[in-house]
């Protein structure tokens, strides 16, 4: 995905792209999360391309993608002879990255130890090689990302307080697609016209049908499921209409999105619709069901209990 595809007309994005403008400067901290295929390294990438580092090349490693030894090795480097196998010297990802952006994916499954070493880091500005007996300083700015609560995890003993506390300096949360409807309707037409022109199908559109088809799903994978969607249903289309059909959905009739929506509902009866599910899909996570939403905490509380309030009048 492009740096383009930044540009969004859903109110929410919209603010969060004016916070990563207004901290891209900055050396603080940014944790961004969210579920997967929402755009978070695009979004981290996005705030190193707006700092004074952007002339650097931007560094990212996954920590989900390798096993915990050689993710260490990977991020601190090694001295010749630090352990078997090691005949020459390695330079970290910290040191390689330093002057620039380093993005660390999925930050959530780092193991507890290398967390320890990593807070480290943070504090000294400073890395020492496995093997090494002298610090190296380093200049890197930390962009961590994770489709986790991490609040939840450090109540759990699954992630480090110090190690949040440390990283959360800048909280960014990247809402569902199905959240987004105002954002779904501009990438579905980005991705049509940038498909349409990399494989030369220029003329193709879509029907009303297949655009009724593709705002009523649901996207539990988000913006990498829109887009893989749209790529394969432009090259498999036999005519420059694209057809209903011819949008091919994985499990698209067990899950397709069910608002409850009906004619004549009031404004306030759907908001409070909205609210309700958003809390049971969070888990009745008010913190970042109130993220989702666009709304303060404080907002959100005062809605449940004027919920509750009109619930208990009607038993009466």
């Amino acid at each position: 995905m492009k740096l383009s595809l930044i540009q969004v007309r859903d109110p929410k994005m919209k603010s969060i792209i004016e916070v990563a403008n207004n901290i891209a400067g900055s050396r603080a901290s940014v944790l961004i999360q969210g579920e997967s295929g929402t755009g978070k390294e695009l979004l981290a990438r996005y705030i190193h391309s707006k700092s004074t580092r952007s002339g650097q090349p931007f560094h990212a490693i996954n920590c989900a993608a390798l096993p915990d030894t050689l993710l260490e090795s990977e991020l601190f480097g090694y001295e010749r002879g630090a352990f078997t196998g090691a005949d020459k010297r390695k330079i970290g990802k910290f040191e390689l990255a330093s002057g620039s952006t380093f993005l660390l994916d999925e930050i959530s499954e780092m193991p507890l130890l290398l967390q320890a070493k990593l807070l480290r880091v943070l504090h000294e500005g400073e890395v020492q090689r496995l093997g090494g007996d002298q610090p190296t300083s380093i200049d890197v700015r930390i962009i961590a990302t994770t489709n986790r609560d991490l609040s939840e995890m450090v109540k759990n003993g699954g992630f480090r307080e110090d190690l949040f506390y440390r990283l959360n300096v800048i909280p960014m949360f990247i809402p569902p697609l199905r959240f987004r409807p105002l954002d779904l309707e501009v990438l579905i037409s980005h991705f049509v016209e940038t498909y349409c022109q990399e494989y030369n199908l220029r003329g193709k559109e879509l029907s009303a049908e297949a655009w009724k088809k593709l705002m009523s799903w649901s996207w539990p994978g988000n913006v990498r499921e829109l887009q893989n969607v749209v790529e394969r249903s432009i090259l498999l289309s036999q005519s420059n209409k694209i057809s209903e059909d011819e949008i091919f959905i994985k499990d698209f009739v067990a899950h397709q999105k069910d608002t409850n929506l009906k004619p004549g509902m009031t404004v306030a009866e759907a908001e409070r619709m909205l609210i309700l599910k958003t809390l049971d899909y969070t888990d009745h996570n008010r913190t970042r069901a109130a993220h989702m939403l666009g709304i303060s905490i404080r907002t959100l509380r005062n809605k449940l209990k004027e919920y509750k309030t009109v619930n208990s009048v009607r038993t009466i």
